[in-house]
């Protein structure tokens, strides 16, 4: 059965903007949705796919989940083959050893224009690295993102749509769980 994700985006963070596991699935039944799987408190939801392009099914949760919180959730929906083609265009296949190194920006949409990244210079931050590929920025940190400071700049960069990053233990078991 084909499955669509939720990334959801900033949420239960810091004890801000609670949105516990149980309402996750809630709602989410509400809305009629199938095979419903919540992985870890940070947004992240695996469903059968309900027939819909992954954009309208994100305005439909959003829209849904802001009525049911009081507060608006940002959400970007991939297909399970979006996110495995994410996971195939890894351009750091040496990360994955250390999968805590590696996080996948993922985008609502291909930046009109990529300027902001540009800008960056990659060079002065090594080892961290990044790459832009369609709707995921790749960022390796082998020092740990916590330490990096190309993260944040990537992460911050003004590119005139939405983001939300996973970690690549978390990506791959989405893609896990969305091939059941």
């Amino acid at each position: 059965m084909a499955s669509q994700i939720a990334l959801l985006r900033g949420i239960n963070v810091g004890g801000n903007r609670k949105f516990p596991m149980a309402r996750q699935r809630e709602l989410m039944a509400e809305l009629g949705f199938e095979d419903v799987t919540v992985h870890l408190q940070t947004g992240n939801i695996v469903f059968a796919d309900p027939g819909t392009p992954p954009e309208q099914t994100a305005r439909t949760l959003e829209d849904h989940f802001a009525a049911g919180l009081g507060f608006p959730v940002e959400v970007m929906v991939r297909t399970r083959d979006e996110l495995a083609a994410a996971i195939g265009a890894n351009p750091y296949p040496e990360a994955v050893a250390e999968p805590k190194s590696l996080h996948v920006v993922f985008l609502t949409d291909v930046p009109a224009d990529p300027a902001a990244l540009d800008a960056l210079d990659q060079a002065a931050h090594a080892p961290d690295a990044f790459r832009l590929i369609g709707r995921e920025i790749f960022l390796h940190c082998p020092d740990g993102i916590g330490r990096s400071k190309l993260a944040a700049k990537v992460t911050n960069a003004r590119l005139g749509v939405r983001a939300t990053a996973r970690n690549w233990n978390t990506v791959t078991k989405l893609l896990a769980l969305a091939d059941g």
